[in-house]
């Protein structure tokens, strides 16, 4: 019999969070569970900064981009003290299970909590980079990569007026899945991503095919890229090119932000009444993820293998309608 649930969002913020949370509130709730909130991950768990979260507490946030209880990356949870205080937490408030919504790091976390409790514990998977085993889409990919399309439809506005080529960095240190789709999505002419080492040479080569045949020239540079980012590659095109006016643009941050897209509130809906559900059937160490439209459940310790090879196909896509 699952009673009572703790819940925290952990790692770097990401839009549906907040669709999530409440969706693991009003599941539990009408089945007579009561859900501890920790607010600020794992630091706050070591920390027992909490909130007794009720439907209440979760009305009117399903539009709303970040998470109301906040996030962080905890070092202490990284030390044997810091997770011993962690569990000391989790027992303190006698739960029966456990939900983390977060990315890669969070559910490397879960395992190594796991290991000190029987408490049965799931994840969400909440993180734009879209890079965990298990899952279609992450929570707050989709909007993400709206936010890199929109943006990148205005940039293309001024590439035209002025016959520039625009080196666009978006997010994805280790993976280019963000670069990929939104790549597609905009029409880029190029990206340069992790995954897909030497393709600088590969760009170089099209510059006379770009001097007669484009009237704007878009490059999505995943930041993890080996050259260097956009800075890197902007500012050796600037030396390879010197009749090209070439721009940098840096998206940043505004990737993380937004109220989320219809398919995010959905898909995160979803996953916080299925984790609640998990719990409820006994299921532990699992992240809930969706794929192919169904319901799935991955263990911590495959979903966080970061996927190295991308779909060859989506690539050879891009390529193609980008010449």
């Amino acid at each position: 019999m699952v009673k009572k649930i703790g819940l925290i969002t952990s790692g770097g913020d990401s839009p549906g969070m907040n669709a999530c949370i409440r969706a693991v509130v009003r599941t539990a709730r009408a089945e007579h569970i009561d859900v501890v909130g920790f607010y600020r991950g794992y630091e706050g768990l070591i920390d027992d900064d909490y909130i007794h979260l009720t439907k209440s507490k979760v009305s009117n946030i399903i539009h709303r981009g970040g998470t109301i209880l906040k996030t962080a990356r905890s070092k202490r949870f990284m030390t044997p003290e810091g997770i011993q205080m962690a569990v000391d937490n989790l027992q303190k408030h006698q739960l029966d299970g456990f939900v983390i919504i977060g990315g890669d790091g969070s559910f490397r976390g879960a395992q190594e909590l796991t290991k000190h409790t029987t408490i049965k514990t799931v994840g969400c998977p909440g993180t734009i980079d879209n890079d965990l085993v298990g899952t279609d889409f992450t929570i707050g990919y989709d909007t993400a990569i709206n936010t890199v399309v929109d943006a990148v439809d205005k940039i293309r506005d001024t590439a035209e007026s002025h016959d520039r080529i625009f080196v666009v960095e978006v997010m994805g240190r280790d993976a280019g899945l963000i670069a990929l789709r939104s790549a597609i999505a905009c029409g880029a002419e190029a990206i340069l991503i992790p995954e897909r080492k030497n393709d600088l040479r590969k760009l170089l080569d099209r510059k006379k095919t770009w001097r007669q045949t484009k009237k704007s020239r878009i490059i999505i540079v995943a930041e993890g890229d080996e050259n260097g980012g956009a800075v890197g590659i902007g500012n050796l095109l600037k030396l390879e090119w010197p009749e090209f006016d070439i721009r940098i643009s840096i998206l940043g941050h505004i990737q993380r932000g937004g109220n989320p897209t219809c398919m995010e509130r959905v898909n995160a809906s979803l996953m916080g009444y299925y984790a609640v559900k998990a719990l409820q059937a006994g299921r532990t160490n699992e992240m809930i993820g969706i794929v192919n439209k169904e319901v799935c459940y991955t263990p911590f310790k495959d979903a966080v293998k970061h996927i190295e090879e991308l779909n060859p196909e989506m690539l050879r896509i891009l390529d193609i309608l980008s010449a």
